[in-house]
């Protein structure tokens, strides 16, 4: 593959492209119009393609390599933030409160890029090539829904996708074997006390007393529950107890999440919060209960998927374009993918102060270095191409 002549000849096409899904988010499982754009482009490009028809969002488009071989899986998410943007940008979201405020649209763009070097270089496919459009990777619906559509993730070999990565520098790739982002996952705690006069305290069962001291034990789980090496995360991120000023109040709900990469730390998290959950209530006279629910699981990178990525980032960016990432706390329903394929994900990295591209993935100011695309793109294509060489 002639790749820096692709990457100079995709350059415009790619940033265009990019800045018109910027333009016109859809949240997650709302996509229909970001994916008959999609499939627009696809027309364009002769690949052939099908919609997802359980709810008309995301698609799975395919490449037939010039020679016979197996077959590998590309990603791209589709889907926006219910975030007002504030970017100033003159290709700005021009729909009110919504928002690609976490790189989705750079993850369509780069994909279509790639869609088009694919077809430029057949010869060098031994294969097939799936490019999967995912809708719903912001609430962890997407891949279970695209996994179970037609038969392109059981014919598949491997899994490969990317993510736009604000926090390393702009030119470079972040990549790990193994254990790489942490699984996801939601819990609701409702406290029930009795309420009474503010002045009589004596008299109430206090739900904002009981809560309170919830969130500080809960966190006892994390120091004194865990080995002090295996990185588990407990947040309550909303407390709401309570009615009024002068009323001790007599129920309160919090909601959190929970992080953390070993299989066995998700097992044990419902049960030793449950614990805490509801001997902290009996200790104050209240009850409770807790409510968990799994959101994704761990991103569990396999090392030669992974040696595949390092090889197609050094051909394509140089050596000095590859480093390696540490454990990340955030998850990513590409997780879904590699419980039962092999598969690797990496970061893109579009750290640049000199274009603005300073701010946080889902901050109302985020934005990209687009200098990073045609790289991003030429990454993925050069992926596939290299997995299914090495697996003829």
């Amino acid at each position: 593959m002639n790749v820096k002549e692709m990457m100079r000849n995709s350059a415009e096409y790619i940033c265009q492209m990019r800045r018109e899904f910027h333009q016109h988010p859809e949240l997650s499982m709302e996509e229909q119009h970001t994916t008959a754009r999609i499939a627009k482009e696809l027309d364009g490009l002769h690949i052939p393609y099908e919609i997802n028809g359980e709810k008309q969002t995301g698609l799975v488009a395919v490449i037939q390599g010039n020679h016979a071989g197996s077959a590998v899986a590309l990603r791209a998410d589709m889907d926006a933030l219910p975030v007002k943007e504030h970017t100033g940008l003159s290709f700005a979201s021009q729909t009110p409160g919504k928002m690609h405020a976490c790189g989705h649209d750079s993850h369509i763009a780069m994909l279509l890029g790639a869609a088009r070097m694919l077809m430029a270089c057949r010869d060098e496919i031994y294969g097939t090539v799936y490019l999967v459009f995912q809708p719903g990777e912001e609430t962890g619906q997407g891949a279970p829904y695209m996994a179970r559509f037609g038969d392109w993730y059981a014919k598949a070999g491997a899994v490969f996708g990317g993510h736009i990565w604000p926090d390393i520098p702009s030119g470079t790739i972040g990549v790990r074997s193994n254990a790489f982002m942490a699984a996801t996952d939601m819990f609701t705690i409702r406290i029930h006390g009795r309420q009474s006069h503010g002045s009589q305290p004596q008299a109430g069962v206090d739900a904002v007393v009981v809560g309170s001291a919830m969130v500080m034990n809960l966190q006892t789980l994390v120091s004194r529950q865990f080995s002090a090496v295996e990185p588990v995360v407990v947040t309550v991120g909303t407390f709401h107890g309570g009615d009024r000023w002068n009323i001790v109040g007599g129920e309160a709900v919090l909601e959190g999440t929970t992080r953390y990469f070993g299989r066995d730390v998700g097992k044990e998290l419902p049960e030793k919060m449950d614990r805490i959950v509801k001997s902290t209530a009996a200790a104050y006279g209240a009850e409770a209960e807790l409510q968990y629910t799994p959101i994704v699981p761990p991103t569990i990178n396999d090392p030669a998927c992974t040696d595949i990525v390092r090889q197609a980032v050094t051909e394509v960016l140089g050596a000095n374009a590859l480093r390696e990432h540490d454990l990340v706390m955030g998850g990513e329903d590409f997780a879904y993918y590699q419980e039962h394929k092999p598969g690797s994900f990496w970061f893109i990295g579009t750290y640049n102060p000199d274009v603005g591209a300073v701010y946080s993935n889902h901050s109302d100011h985020f934005t990209i270095d687009e200098a990073v695309l045609p790289g991003g793109a030429a990454v993925y294509a050069q992926t596939a191409i290299d997995w299914l060489k090495a697996h003829q």
